[in-house]
């Protein structure tokens, strides 16, 4: 940029600071294309924002492919003048499933090891649920569109547990889903430890998760609804706009 502007790159530099552009950073996104958006988004704002009474409402999904990967050396520990280390490859040992269904008002966690995530293994999941919580109380579930969660066999078990009531975000927004927040601590817990079976990763998992629910900590979402959509109402504007320059461009080329 400053060969092609004839100024020197500090001038750019200084630039770009000016005016808070950084062009070496990029991030992933995805706007959700469902129908029902606003209809589903609501829906689960409105557990958060205004929970019912009588009633659970738990976060749930499952968390594939936790890798059992060991360390092909022993890490260096953490000291003074140094960071701890790992080596850069691994041997693979297997994976495993974690269910969870997430306490939005509690912060407590059930869950449930599986070496598969097909609808049997999120049927037993429920049936988990519905032996671990108060017979009394309505349990309002937010999950997402996973064909496991809505196969003809899970459909007919929630029939005969009219207490269950299931509240699907929409497609492409798993940020909604406040379980997500706790995968990525359990991903980080994981990420740092060395596993030689996929035993060794259960018992990991399950003392992280007795450790936690012995402290629960509440994700609590704070965020307005009014202002998110507002952020993607602007952002499926911009992509409009781009996806018309490109129809233009394309259409003068030819």
């Amino acid at each position: 940029m400053a060969r092609a502007a004839g100024i020197s790159p500090a001038s750019v530099q200084r630039l770009w600071a000016a005016n808070e552009i950084k062009p070496h950073l990029s991030r992933t996104f995805k706007l959700s294309n469902d129908k029902r958006f606003e209809e589903k988004f609501w829906d689960v704002i409105g557990l958060y924002l205004n929970p019912p009474d009588k009633a659970l409402v738990l976060c749930c999904d499952e968390k594939s492919q936790c890798q059992a990967l060991e360390r092909t050396q022993p890490g260096l520990p953490l000291g003074i003048g140094h960071i701890r280390t790992k080596t850069h490859d691994y041997l693979r040992h297997g994976t495993l499933t974690l269910f969870a269904a997430l306490n939005y008002l509690k912060g407590r966690l059930i869950s449930r090891l599986a070496v598969r995530h097909r609808h049997q293994e999120w049927l037993a999941f429920l049936k988990i649920i519905d032996r671990e919580t108060p017979a009394d109380l309505a349990i309002h579930i937010i999950a997402d569109n996973y064909a496991t969660h809505k196969h003809p066999a899970v459909t007919r078990w929630l029939e005969r547990h009219p207490r269950f009531h299931m509240h699907y975000t929409p497609t492409s927004s798993s940020w909604m889903n406040l379980v997500e927040r706790f995968f990525r601590d359990l991903t980080g817990f994981i990420t740092e430890k060395s596993f030689a079976s996929t035993q060794q990763l259960a018992d990991a998992i399950i003392a992280f998760l007795a450790a936690r629910n012995e402290n629960p900590r509440r994700y609590v979402w704070k965020a307005k609804g009014e202002e998110i959509l507002r952020k993607i109402n602007a952002a499926r504007q911009a992509l409009a706009t781009v996806q018309t320059k490109r129809n233009s461009i394309s259409e003068t080329t030819h």
